[in-house]
């Protein structure tokens, strides 16, 4: 994942949940917007370890890329704040559109057709289960 962002708790933004979570983004990966959208509806809502068990066996390419996303998510969250990997959820997970890279493709007799390859920008957020959400 060369794009990826790591964005922690912003103090400026107002957070109406107080459990901790970590915020991963990454930008201008290479599928469209539509196939990664099927495979964050699946594991949105879902615990870390389930997650996993779902991306490793799905037949879509673009789950690798979402299983390495979520990995290092909890990595991140493990590391950076202490956080459980047991306690993790995904609590949000989407998926946009994003520039697209335009190339040309050369043919016979000096003419040339345009190839576009679309991107897509994926942002998820893992937060902790606080105690009274499991009471």
């Amino acid at each position: 994942m060369r794009n990826l962002k790591k964005l922690g708790n912003n103090p400026m933004k107002k957070n109406s949940s107080s459990s901790k979570g970590v915020q991963v983004l990454t930008q201008h990966i290479g599928i469209s917007a539509s196939k990664a959208r099927r495979i964050i509806d699946q594991i949105r809502g879902r615990s870390y370890e389930e997650t996993l068990t779902i991306l490793k066996f799905m037949p879509y390419q673009a789950s690798s890329l979402i299983f390495k996303l979520v990995f290092s998510a909890a990595r991140n969250a493990n590391h950076n704040m202490g956080l459980n990997n047991a306690e993790l959820f995904i609590s949000k997970a989407e998926v946009n559109r994003s520039t697209i890279r335009k190339k040309t493709r050369l043919c016979a007799q000096g003419h040339s057709y345009p190839i576009k390859r679309i991107t897509c920008i994926i942002t998820i957020v893992l937060k902790e289960k606080s105690k009274s959400l499991l009471d």
